[in-house]
């Protein structure tokens, strides 16, 4: 076997794990490329010896998305704000660059992500691929932010996707990483701007009677609503210890404002903070959880969410974690969960080594009625049939995947049945 000329370092029968701690897998061959060209030459040597290709950012996806038995890169060393254009809105990362680590850069630029989870180590190609999201029923998930991408297609050649191939844009906004490895990526930014945060506990009831309004007025409205008293420090929410938890709801809502300190910072107190936004998104979830996603249709999320809540007390009280409840708009991609709709997304967990499969069945049970779309790097229960169904443009992603990578070369296992 000839080997790759690769300089980063490349290794054997490496074991990696994912974040949540749910897959394992030891991937035939490993390795770390420093820059473009070593992407190429690896992607190049794994199409000649046959071998499938998947990347692997930090691990936060709870799918089967990243194990292979072939190669598995690691694109971290690919990481740096490469371009930022103020006037334009525009800001240019290398693909392994985390979302964390966007946040200084791009407000010394003047800039901001536009929005963006309460999670920020994830590489951005694999926050983009997967549709990863933050909450406001205007703002759209990050993926719908991509302009431009750079990547090695399956025959490990160099492709730019821009603007002006708008067919394939829309396929590479959120492709699960099946078109090809991301090297560098544009996208739309806004103006950089201050939130201030408002965290509070609510009863149930009172979020019911005034749900429209929250959604309607505020730039951030999101909660976890817990079905027992300890629910909260499963997630490490922290609620004082006198608070009343059951049937109650853990709110955020963050709200843009005007800010003349020259830092940015008014106050760091968890719970009323006002900073710069990228400072104020981010906390908690030190501890592993197994956690999946579904989005609805927005006009249908307090029906569907009641079912859930009532699933849940009425039919499994032994599963304690809150439900997340955000909110996406619509989007274009052709493999978005919010594609073409505004959406409310309901998020539930399972304890770690426990049985929680039968639960997450009936949520996905409970939820097919409302045409429930998957976050792709959540757990999920989709089939080829049900992807057919709830993507109105699903062929039109496939023959694009088809396109760049014709032989396959980027499906595994659990990507294969899906989108071969």
């Amino acid at each position: 076997m000839t080997e790759p000329s690769l300089s980063a370092p490349t290794s054997y029968d490496r074991v990696w794990t994912n974040w949540a701690g749910n897959h394992t897998v030891t991937a035939s061959m490993y390795a770390q490329p420093r820059d473009e060209a070593e992407v190429v030459d690896a992607v190049r040597y794994a199409v000649r010896q046959g071998m499938n290709v998947r990347v692997a950012g930090t691990g936060h996806s709870f799918t089967p998305i990243v194990p292979t038995g072939g190669l598995m890169l690691d694109l971290t060393q690919l990481s740096g704000v490469t371009a930022t254009d103020p006037q334009r809105l525009r800001a240019t990362a290398l693909a392994g660059t985390t979302v964390g680590r966007l946040g200084e850069p791009l407000w010394e630029a003047g800039l901001s992500l536009s929005n963006q989870g309460d999670i920020d180590k994830q590489v951005i190609a694999g926050a983009l691929a997967t549709a990863t999201h933050g909450s406001g029923i205007e703002l759209p998930n990050m993926s719908a932010a991509m302009r431009r991408v750079r990547l090695v297609d399956g025959r490990g050649e160099v492709v730019e996707i821009g603007e002006d191939r708008m067919r394939e844009l829309r396929a590479a906004q959120v492709a699960l990483g099946t078109l090809g490895v991301m090297l560098e990526v544009e996208l739309e930014v806004s103006p950089r701007y201050y939130i201030a945060e408002e965290i509070s506990y609510r009863p149930w009831q009172e979020i019911e009677e005034s749900w429209d309004e929250l959604i309607a007025n505020h730039r951030h409205f999101s909660f976890f609503w817990c079905p027992a008293d300890h629910s909260v420090d499963l997630y490490q929410l922290p609620a004082p210890p006198d608070q009343p938890m059951h049937n109650h709801c853990y709110v955020k809502i963050y709200d843009e404002v005007e800010v003349t300190e020259p830092d940015g910072l008014v106050s760091d107190d968890v719970g009323n903070r006002t900073d710069r936004a990228y400072r104020v998104y981010p906390g908690g979830y030190d501890e592993p959880f197994h956690e999946m996603e579904y989005m609805v249709p927005a006009e249908y999320g307090l029906e569907a969410l009641n079912k859930i809540r009532r699933l849940m007390l009425d039919e499994f009280p032994d599963q304690l974690y809150p439900i997340e409840v955000r909110w996406t708009a619509a989007d274009e991609a052709y493999l978005s969960p919010n594609y073409r709709r505004d959406t409310m997304v309901i998020s539930v967990s399972g304890a770690p080594g426990t049985d929680y499969w039968p639960f997450l069945r009936a949520v996905d049970e409970r939820l097919q009625q409302y045409q429930a779309r998957p976050h792709w790097g959540k757990i999920h229960f989709m089939t080829r049939d049900r992807l057919e169904q709830l993507f109105p443009e699903f062929d039109t992603f496939l023959a694009v995947r088809r396109e760049f990578d014709p032989d396959g070369v980027y499906l595994n296992d659990h990507l294969r049945p899906l989108l071969r």
